[in-house]
C-alpha cells in the first residue's frame, strides 16, 4: 500500500492525525524518536487534558468512542474568577450531557491513540527511530532513519511539537516570546465532590486552574493543577514537600474544594509563544506545537492541534477525490488559509488575556469584574465564549461536527 503522507512526531496529534486519515482509508507513516509503547505503559503522571466537545466529535467519529468511552469527566460549568473576588463568570451546559469539555489523563490517550494506531492497517509505525535527513525532490518528500530507511511520500506532516526541527529546517521562522513565568501541573486529592466544575482563578502573579478528573477507584475526589506562577518561585514551590504545596494550594482555591492532598507527581515547565504565519512549503505542512505554541490559560493548546487534524484531513481527502496528490500545493494552500486566521486569533486571544488579568492592583481588578459583568448580562457574549469553550466557533471542518469527510 503506497503512503500518502509521512508524519513526523507520534504525540497525541500525529497519532491522531493519522487515525484520521486512515478513517478514510488514507495510508502514512508515523516516525517517533521515542517509544510509545514504553510511554504508554507508564501510570498516571500528573498530566491531563481537556478535550473539548468538538474534539470529541472528532474522535467519536474516527472511530475511537468505544475505546475512550468512561475513562474521562465531563466539564459541565467553567468558573471564571478574579482573585477570588465576587463578580466572576459561570459558564454552564445547558442541556444534560452536553459537556464543554471532557478531562483525560494523558496517558490513558496514549495508550488509547498508539493501540488504535498499531492495529490499523492503514498505519505503518517506525517508533524509537531517529531521523537523520529530510529532503524534497521534485515528486516525493523523504525521510532518511538512522537505520539507513528511506521513506518516501507526496506529503510530509510536521507534528514534532514545539522544537519542530523540520521547521526549522524548511526556514519557517516563528514570532516566539517567553512569558516570564512557569506552568506548575499535577493532580490533586480534595475533600468536597468538584461537581464537574473547572475553575480559572486569575491572580495578577498568574492563572490557576482546578479540572475536574474522574475519582480514583477508592472513590477519592481528584482534579487536576494548572498553576502559573512567577519563573523564579518554580524551584522553590517543586522543593516544598506534598504537604506544604497541598497548603499552598488550598490557599490558592480559597478553600473552594476543602483539604487537598497530592495525587501525583508535579512537574514544571517554562511557558512561552509561539506563531508560524507560514504552516506550509513545498510537500510539507505544520500542525499542532509545530506551527503554534499558545499560553495554557485556556486549556485550549491540544484542541486547536486538533483542529488542525480535522481541517488537514478534510483538505486532503477532498483533494485526493478530485485526482490531486497530498502534497499538490493548492491543497497546502488551502489548509494554510484554512487555519491561519484561527490559530492566530486563538494565540492573541491567550495572550491578551493573561497580559489582562496580570495587571495588577485594585483599578484594575474593578474593571475585569465589570467586564465579566457585562458579559454575565449579555447571552449572545456568553454564547460567544461557550462556543470558544465547545470548539464550536468559526468556520468548523466536518470531523468536529461528528460528520465523516
Amino acid at each position: 500500500m503506497a503512503q500518502a503522507a509521512i508524519i513526523l512526531g507520534g504525540g497525541l496529534i500525529g497519532l491522531t492525525q493519522a487515525l484520521a486519515l486512515a478513517s478514510q482509508g488514507v495510508a502514512t507513516h508515523v516516525v517517533e524518536r521515542f517509544d510509545p509503547d514504553a510511554m504508554a505503559t507508564h501510570g498516571f503522571d500528573g498530566r491531563t487534558s481537556a478535550v473539548s466537545s468538538s474534539s470529541m466529535a472528532m474522535l467519536e467519529t474516527i472511530g475511537l468512542g468505544t475505546a475512550l468511552a468512561g475513562k474521562g469527566c465531563a466539564i459541565e460549568t467553567i468558573k471564571v474568577l478574579d482573585n477570588l473576588r465576587p463578580g466572576g463568570l459561570d459558564f454552564r451546559s445547558e442541556r444534560a450531557g452536553d459537556a464543554l469539555g471532557t478531562m483525560y489523563e494523558n496517558h490513558l490517550l496514549r495508550r488509547t491513540l498508539f493501540d488504535a494506531a498499531r492495529a490499523s492497517e492503514h498505519i505503518t509505525l517506525h517508533m524509537g527511530r531517529e531521523v537523520t535527513e529530510r529532503r524534497f525532490d521534485p515528486g516525493a518528500a523523504h525521510v532518511v532513519l538512522a537505520d539507513g530507511t528511506d521513506l518516501a511520500a507526496p506529503l510530509l506532516i510536521a507534528a514534532e511539537g514545539r522544537g519542530s526541527e523540520t521547521r526549522e529546517q524548511a526556514g519557517i521562522r516563528p514570532a516566539r516570546w517567553q512569558y516570564d513565568h512557569s506552568a506548575i501541573v499535577g493532580a490533586v486529592y480534595h475533600e468536597k465532590p468538584h461537581g464537574n466544575v473547572a475553575y480559572e482563578i486569575f491572580y495578577s502573579t498568574g492563572p490557576f486552574a482546578l479540572l475536574p478528573m474522574l475519582d480514583d477507584t477508592d472513590g477519592r475526589h481528584r482534579s487536576a493543577i494548572v498553576w502559573s506562577i512567577p519563573r523564579g518561585d518554580a524551584p522553590g514551590y517543586l522543593k516544598l514537600s506534598d504537604r506544604g504545596f497541598a497548603a499552598e494550594l488550598e490557599k490558592a482555591s480559597g478553600g473552594t474544594l476543602g483539604r487537598i492532598d497530592m495525587a501525583a507527581p508535579r512537574s514544571s515547565y517554562p511557558l512561552g509563544f509561539h506563531h508560524s504565519a507560514r504552516v506550509s512549503g513545498t510537500r510539507l505542512v505544520l500542525i499542532g506545537d509545530a506551527g503554534h505554541g499558545i499560553h495554557p490559560i485556556a486549556g485550549q493548546g491540544l484542541n486547536l492541534g486538533f483542529r488542525d487534524v480535522a481541517a488537514l484531513t478534510e483538505v486532503l481527502v477532498d483533494g485526493m477525490r478530485l485526482g490531486l496528490e497530498p502534497g499538490d500545493a493548492q491543497l497546502l494552500a488551502r489548509y494554510e488559509r484554512w487555519r491561519g486566521l484561527d490559530t492566530l486569533m486563538v494565540a492573541m486571544a491567550t495572550d491578551g488575556l493573561n497580559r489582562l488579568f496580570g495587571i495588577p492592583g485594585s483599578p484594575a481588578s474593578a474593571l475585569r469584574r465589570f467586564g465579566m459583568g457585562l458579559v454575565a448580562r449579555a447571552r449572545p457574549l456568553q454564547g460567544f465564549f461557550m462556543d470558544e469553550a465547545r470548539g464550536t466557533s468559526g468556520t468548523m471542518p466536518k470531523l468536529l461536527q461528528g460528520i465523516p469527510v
